[in-house]
């Protein structure tokens, strides 16, 4: 899952500095449409990250158009991130997962 990951990490290191937003750690299990939209405003500076299943966000598949293996319309509503994949198997929650990391300052879940 390189092509918005590639963007975002390349967009962060040069206009990183100065945002206000900047430090500020987001855990972000949203799908769809709101939730996206709503943590992709809070990424520019922080540091953003967007939790998806092993499969990859769904809407990596809604298209076409598509840009690259991933749709257009995932990459217009997740920029400004960094995406990681979690399997969370044997009944564990998204609560524990956030619990393992250090510190984030806001957790979105839709």
């Amino acid at each position: 899952m390189n092509s918005v990951d590639d963007a975002t990490t390349d967009m962060t290191a040069r206009d990183g500095a100065g945002l206000p937003l900047v430090g500020i750690r987001v855990v972000d299990f949203t799908q769809a449409l709101a939730g996206p939209n709503a943590t992709m405003m809070l990424g520019p500076g922080s540091g953003c990250h967007q939790v998806e299943p092993p499969r990859g966000d769904d809407t990596r598949h809604w298209g076409p158009p598509f840009a690259g293996a991933d749709s257009t319309y995932f990459m217009s509503v997740n920029r400004n991130k960094c995406s990681v994949t979690l399997a969370i198997a044997g009944g564990g929650t998204r609560l524990e997962v956030v619990r393992g990391q250090p510190g984030p300052d806001r957790v979105e879940e839709s």
